[in-house]
């Protein structure tokens, strides 16, 4: 680690703490050179995946898309904001849990659906229809029927 007070590139590690979450790590220095000190902060990069839209278009994953369609779905329904938050954690994780580099967007769809099911039957309708490009009525009452079922 370079010093940031006189560039010089060997310093050494007095103290280390991980952090009450335990998803970090505190590290107290002290340069070699000017003997001045220093706090790093260590954390674990996590790379989401490449996701692989229907034509074959690849874009970085959008943590706001996801949000934007929880938000389009649960529009002036009684869901806590909370539990839309805690639905979105759930999916980042699952896709982290998959460790791909890709991943198709109609994966992590299915996953929407999904935690909209357990959260709200009309969200979950209404995703469907925009998700699955209902032509008719009769896909309607499917997908109703779908999330009625017990």
């Amino acid at each position: 680690m370079k010093c940031p007070f006189c560039s010089a590139q060997e310093t050494q590690v007095i103290d280390s703490r991980v952090s009450e979450e335990g998803d970090q790590v505190r590290r107290r220095r002290r340069c070699t050179v000017c003997h001045k000190r220093f706090t790093t902060y260590e954390t674990a990069e996590l790379r989401m995946p490449t996701i692989v839209k229907s034509n074959g278009q690849r874009e970085d994953y959008s943590r706001a898309k996801l949000e934007t369609s929880f938000h389009r779905a649960l529009h002036k329904r009684p869901v806590a904001r909370e539990k839309m938050e805690d639905a979105i954690e759930r999916i980042e994780q699952a896709i982290l849990n998959e460790a791909k580099r890709e991943m198709p967007s109609m994966k992590i769809g299915e996953m929407v659906m999904l935690e909209l099911k357990k959260l709200d039957q009309v969200g979950y309708v209404r995703f469907a229809s925009v998700y699955r490009s209902f032509s008719d009525v009769e896909e309607f009452k499917d997908a109703i029927r779908e999330v009625t079922k017990k």
